[in-house]
This record gives structure tokens, C-alpha cells and sequence, in this order.
């Protein structure tokens, strides 16, 4: 059959247009997979919360996030899907679409040199445990309440796992408020005739006794070495209250009695402050520990001490965080990322850190101005890092036993919170070289 010139012609036509039609649509698919969801820090946000649980959430499904440090409170910055918009307006948090061009920009002001802000890539989510007793709910604890609020899946783990090495199947580890000294939380002179206090007390005893330790105080003491091995190994261990100041107190007195007849079946030694061994511990040094039983506090590392409970006025109790350098010192400011630098306070049998038992080589994030009380430490040990955080709830002033819990949904955007959940994403980082 002849072709006619008409046909030909046409046919050159069709070519050009399909070829046109897939460059416009290569063009188009591209510019779609470069655009970007933002989703800001500031006070623009309605959900600081659970911002870190869609960023969790997509890490989860192997997806990536750029967490762009001081800009806009710390912002998130992930590749536009329907999808995860969608995930953005179930979960109540505000986002910002943005064109490749847009996105490019801000990239470009983060990483400018003369600024303080830099990006660092989320990769990998992490495995997340939680340290709890059985029967433990999660108003318990402050951790356990933000993880549940934001929809950040964790596990628990009590010392059974611990003991026999199952925390190398995680890579952050939290400490519900224990007391690792085994006097089971110093509440003998207030509640030692409740009967959560004696099933907690019979509860222990038994675990113990299972795992083939005489006395709960040897058995909490190695567990807080297993947890030490964690963190030396690689492992990120974040701590809050009483498991802080306790955790180190077990450790400087691996070998020596420091629990009375009460708790232990037998009397303490009596010159067991001189045997304290502190080149164990992680955060403290030269603390004087408080062998009263019936007294609410374990050592002179908690200011204001506890018992007696402190006189100050809420309205007036403030912490500040230290600002670091994003570019030259990445990890501090990841854990410092806030819409605000000054938090109200809060208080808990462990409120805060005495400066001047806090070894050098730790890192504090945040003080309350003007005393000796350190809010927020974090440091290195072997190839892993401790973060520790004093108070028990950041929106519950001096929370007591007993108390309700609180309600997340009235505290969606707390500063105090925030601080929680820097610790969560933190494990997700690309490591990189530090900048000299």
C-alpha cells in the first residue's frame, strides 16, 4: 500500500507529540518526587508532639528525614507523598507543601556558614524499650505517656531481659523512675503500710530470689551493670527522676551494702560512704548518700532535696537550655531542640542535678539560672551516650502518688515534652564526622 506524504507527515507529527508527552511527563514526575512536606518546630505548629511521631512513623516504612536543627524550632523535612499528607492531617499536625525550589532555598540557608543551623539526615528508626516493672501503666511515666501520645511503638523490659542479654536487641533504652539501690524508692516512712508498697516489696523479693540473687539491692545492682554494658556497646539509654541519681548511686556502691534492715534483711555497713567507688559511675562524683530510711531521698546529688519538700512558687520556677552549635556540635543541639529556650520547671523525688557533683566531661544542657540546680546533662560512655532529665512530669508541677494522669491532648505542644522526644529521634541520625 502506498503512503501518501499526508500520512507521513502526520506520522512525524504523533512522534513529536509522544516524544514531547513523555519529556513533560519525565519532567513532571521529577519535580513531583523533588517537592518537599515541611513540617515547622515553631509556634506555627498545632502538635509539637506528634510531629515526632509522623517522623518516626515514616522512618518506620524506610522512608527518610532531614531534621533541619535550629530552624523553626527544629523543623522535619521528608519528600512529598499524598500519603504521608494524609498522615499529617489524621494526626492533627500542621505541614507545609513546598515546590524543589523552595525546599532548595531552605537547604541552602541552613548549611549557609554563618549560620547556626544545620540539617542532619534521620535514617533508621529505632528499637525502643522501656524499662517497667509488670503491671506498670504508662501514666506512670512521663516517657511512657509522650510515647503513647506521639504513636511511637516501644517495648517493655524488666530485669529478666536485661539480666540475660536481651537489651542488644534494641538501640534506645529507657528507665521507668526505678530505684537501681534497692530500697524501693525510699517510700518506707510514708507508705510502708499501703498495700501497693508491700505487693511492690513481694513482687521484688520473688523476682530476685527467681533470678538467683539473696537480696533485690544485688540483684538492681546488676542490672544497672547490664545496662552499663548496653550503653558501652553502642547503646542510648535516657533516664528521668529517681532513676537517675539512684542508677549512679548502685553503681558506686557495686560493693557495699548501702540498704537498711528494712529492705534487705540485714543493716547497711556502716562506713559504706568511704567505699564508694566513684570512677564507676556515669554522670557523678563525690556525692554524700543519704542512709535514713526514712528519709525521701537517696543522696546531697538532688537540689532541692525532697524531704523536706521545697517551698517555691511554680509561677516563678524557670530552666533555661544552653544553646550549642549545630554544625560543630550536632548532638547536644538534637537533644536541645525546642519553640522556646526557657521551660517552666518541674519538680520530683529527683528535681534537678547539683552542679558541682556532676562530672567534667558531661555535657549539661539546661540549668535553672542563677543556682547550682542542672535540669538536663548528656554524655558518652564507651561507643554509647546517657541523657539524663530531672523531674517527673513536665506538665505536672509536683506530681504525688496517687495523682491523676496527665492529659496529653491539653499539652500537645509542650516545651518540656519536646525534650522527651528529641531523645527518641536522636538514635536515627546519621553519624558523621565532627567538623575540627
Amino acid at each position: 500500500m502506498k503512503v501518501t506524504k499526508y500520512q507521513k507527515r502526520f506520522s512525524t507529527y504523533s512522534f513529536i507529540l509522544g516524544s514531547m508527552f513523555i519529556l513533560l511527563s519525565t519532567c513532571c514526575s521529577v519535580l513531583i518526587a523533588q517537592s518537599k512536606l515541611l513540617i515547622p518546630m515553631d509556634l506555627k505548629q498545632t502538635d509539637h508532639l506528634k510531629s515526632y511521631g509522623v517522623a518516626f512513623w515514616l522512618l518506620e516504612k524506610n522512608g527518610e528525614v532531614d531534621w533541619l536543627l535550629n530552624y523553626r524550632g527544629g523543623s522535619f523535612m521528608m519528600d512529598y507523598s499524598d500519603v504521608l499528607a494524609q498522615e499529617c492531617r489524621v494526626r492533627g499536625v500542621f505541614f507545609e507543601s513546598l515546590a524543589a525550589g523552595d525546599a532548595a532555598s531552605i537547604y541552602a540557608e541552613v548549611q549557609r556558614e554563618d549560620n547556626n543551623q544545620d540539617v542532619v539526615r534521620l535514617e533508621k528508626a529505632p528499637r525502643i524499650a522501656v524499662y517497667a516493672p509488670p503491671g506498670f501503666k504508662p501514666w506512670d511515666d512521663a516517657v511512657t505517656m509522650a510515647l503513647e501520645y506521639a504513636e511511637i511503638h516501644y517495648t517493655k523490659v524488666w530485669d529478666e531481659e536485661i539480666l540475660s542479654g536481651k537489651l542488644s536487641e534494641y538501640d534506645w533504652l529507657h528507665l521507668h523512675h526505678e530505684d537501681f539501690t534497692g530500697q524501693y524508692g525510699k517510700f518506707y516512712s510514708n507508705f510502708r503500710n499501703a498495700s501497693w508498697y508491700i505487693e511492690q516489696q513481694m513482687l521484688y523479693e520473688r523476682e530476685a530470689k527467681r533470678l538467683g540473687y539473696k537480696k533485690v539491692s544485688e540483684e538492681k545492682k546488676a542490672v544497672a551493670r547490664s545496662i552499663k554494658e548496653f550503653v558501652g556497646s553502642g547503646g542510648f539509654m535516657f533516664a528521668m527522676c529517681s532513676a537517675t541519681d539512684s542508677y549512679d548511686i548502685a553503681l558506686a556502691a557495686e560493693n557495699v551494702d548501702i540498704a537498711d534492715v528494712m529492705f534487705d534483711g540485714d543493716p547497711p555497713d556502716r562506713n559504706a560512704q568511704t567505699k564508694l567507688d566513684f570512677s564507676k559511675t556515669l554522670a557523678f562524683e563525690n556525692f554524700t548518700i543519704d542512709m535514713n530510711p526514712f528519709r525521701y531521698e537517696y543522696s546531697d546529688i538532688d537540689i532541692p532535696p525532697s524531704d523536706p519538700p521545697p517551698i517555691r512558687d511554680p509561677n516563678t520556677d524557670y530552666f533555661t537550655l544552653f544553646e550549642f552549635s549545630a554544625k560543630y556540635d550536632p548532638v547536644p543541639t538534637m537533644l536541645t531542640q525546642d519553640h522556646v529556650n526557657i521551660i517552666k520547671g518541674f519538680m520530683g523525688q529527683t528535681t534537678a542535678f547539683k552542679k558541682s557533683l556532676i562530672k567534667k566531661n558531661v555535657t549539661i544542657l539546661a540549668e535553672r539560672e542563677g543556682t547550682e540546680e542542672v535540669k538536663y546533662i548528656h554524655g558518652n560512655f564507651g561507643r554509647g551516650t546517657f541523657t539524663w532529665y530531672g523531674g517527673h512530669d513536665p506538665e505536672d508541677y509536683q506530681h504525688a502518688v496517687g495523682d491523676p494522669p496527665t492529659d496529653l491532648n491539653l499539652h500537645k505542644n509542650s516545651p518540656g515534652y519536646r525534650l522527651i522526644l528529641n531523645n527518641v529521634l536522636f538514635p536515627a541520625a546519621k553519624k558523621k564526622q565532627k567538623k575540627t
